[in-house]
């Protein structure tokens, strides 16, 4: 099915840190707020790489966001896709980075899962002149064992762009 981006990209003109994931999941775009899947860890990945507890609401995951300097918004502006099956997008479109970039402090550039890291460097990169960090995936669909030790291993790296 062809499914064009939604939601909007948040970040303030003090964010820091860009997380690029590949294109909102049906669940996000139907709730409207990134990783808004009940399985997806991300955000559970950030509760204990921050050991700081975040409601299940977009007000506090935005004041949450806020108070770190973290910006999110994803690679692909439109694509088709099978579900939320990042193994299926075909057709991309990227989304423009430039409003983000120019309207606040990024220095660094993080990506969700090897989609959204390949589908940046191919698209993105030479645009934005900053090379991307990949992390791995918070999706329900990355079950390896020990998933969640590794992602907050993985995704402490964050805090030293944020907590200075």
């Amino acid at each position: 099915m062809f499914v064009t981006h939604t939601l909007e990209p948040f970040y303030k003109s003090d964010s820091k840190v860009l997380i690029l994931g590949s294109m909102p999941s049906v669940k996000s775009r139907e709730l409207g707020f990134y990783y808004a899947h009940p399985r997806n860890r991300f955000w559970l990945t950030l509760e204990k790489v921050y050991n700081e507890k975040i409601k299940d609401d977009i007000k506090s995951k935005e004041e949450f966001l806020t108070k770190h300097k973290i910006a999110l918004f994803d690679v692909i502006k439109s694509c088709y896709i099978n579900s939320s099956s990042d193994t299926s997008i075909k057709d991309v479109t990227p989304n423009d980075l430039s409003e983000i970039l120019k309207n606040s402090n990024i220095k660094v550039i993080f990506t969700t899962g090897n989609k959204a890291y390949t589908l940046y460097k191919k698209y993105l990169e030479k645009e934005t002149n900053i090379k991307a960090i990949p992390l791995p995936s918070t999706s329900p669909a990355n079950n390896k064992k020990g998933i969640l030790e590794l992602l907050v291993k993985e995704y402490s790296i964050i805090k030293k762009f944020t907590d200075n």
